[in-house]
């Protein structure tokens, strides 16, 4: 255990540094934020003057160099734009698209397995045909259409929900959150499930697919020959079943869900990590840029190295293949 262990946070950490050097090359490499940053008719010395303030007048592998040091003592650098440390700016943002995140992978769950588990028990029915039917559109239609379209038929036609920003919020545990009051949470709807459609349609897919294989099994027979009711095998052995899949593929789509949130965020205008990377973009403003995109190869790979773990303490065949590899 303890050899597979070692070898997955090995290969965690190469995974980090080679996307810390993809980052840095991807975006320090590109434009000049001085020509944004910088008042148009400064002189040539308050021009000189602003790119050694930012750093900008080394050679770029020594940029690189400054930018690992820093790294590896949690130094991401400050903010050309807001002269604060990037990484301080990212947190304070965080919250926000965990949030937004979080509550999109719970109606995604919430919804989609029911109707999959549906789906798939009367994949002949005009019911279950539906459900599939929508979870195609769910991956085919663009996000910001979808998220566009809420906004037009839920706070323009029928007006229900607002159409953006965050509402209401409370702290908990130094965290500003907006679930927990009624005008937050009637701001975090339309958002949370216009994130939620994609992974939605997703679990619509697979709780459908391992249902059908799932009622094929002999237990599942057995059980109906007892005169097991159908609520009770469907909770019972289905459910807890098909469940496995499910929340593995899941964790492992939460990291894409907090990085892919942007589109989301941008539509209906909630002040999260993806928001403040857009506007980052338009600012030139390298270090933020670098800071969300570290922070996201943080979350994925840190969720894909605990789900590693998690499997091989539940399937012991798996560490043991690792070992012999």
């Amino acid at each position: 255990m303890i050899v597979y262990l070692m070898r997955r946070i090995g290969q965690s950490l190469v995974a980090i540094m080679v996307m810390a050097t993809l980052v840095f090359l991807g975006v320090y490499a590109i434009g000049n934020p001085v020509d944004v940053l910088i008042n148009p008719e400064a002189t040539q010395s308050e021009i000189a003057a602003t790119i050694a303030r930012l750093g900008l007048d080394k050679p770029l592998w020594q940029q690189f160099l400054i930018f690992v040091k820093s790294a590896l003592q949690g130094d991401l650098g400050n903010s050309f734009v807001y002269g604060r440390p990037a990484v301080d700016i990212i947190l304070e943002r965080f919250p926000a698209t965990m949030e937004l995140a979080l509550v999109a992978l719970t109606l995604s769950v919430v919804i989609g397995v029911p109707l999959g588990v549906y789906a798939g028990l009367k994949p002949e029915s005009i019911g279950g045909r539906s459900v599939m039917a929508g979870s195609i559109l769910g991956f085919s239609l663009p996000n910001f259409w979808q998220g566009m379209l809420l906004i037009l038929i839920f706070a323009v036609l029928l007006g229900w929900l607002p159409a953006g920003g965050r509402g209401e919020t409370v702290q908990v545990l130094g965290m500003r959150v907006s679930f927990l009051t009624w005008d937050g949470l009637q701001h975090l709807l339309l958002p949370a499930l216009n994130l939620a459609l994609f992974k939605m349609s997703l679990v619509i897919r697979l709780a459908r697919a391992n249902t059908r294989e799932v009622v094929t099994q002999d237990y599942v027979k057995f059980a109906r020959a007892k005169g097991l009711s159908t609520r009770r095998v469907v909770l019972v052995h289905v459910l807890k079943n098909i469940m496995i899949p499910v929340v593995t593929i899941l964790g492992l789509e939460l990291g894409s869900m907090v990085a892919f949130a942007i589109v989301t965020e941008t539509v209906f205008a909630w002040p999260g990590m993806g928001k403040l990377l857009i506007d980052s973009i338009k600012l030139l403003d390298r270090p933020l840029i670098v800071a969300y995109l570290m922070l996201t190869v943080l979350i994925i790979v840190t969720i894909n190295l605990v789900v590693d773990v998690l499997y091989s303490f539940l399937d012991p065949r798996i560490r043991l293949s690792e070992v012999k590899g």
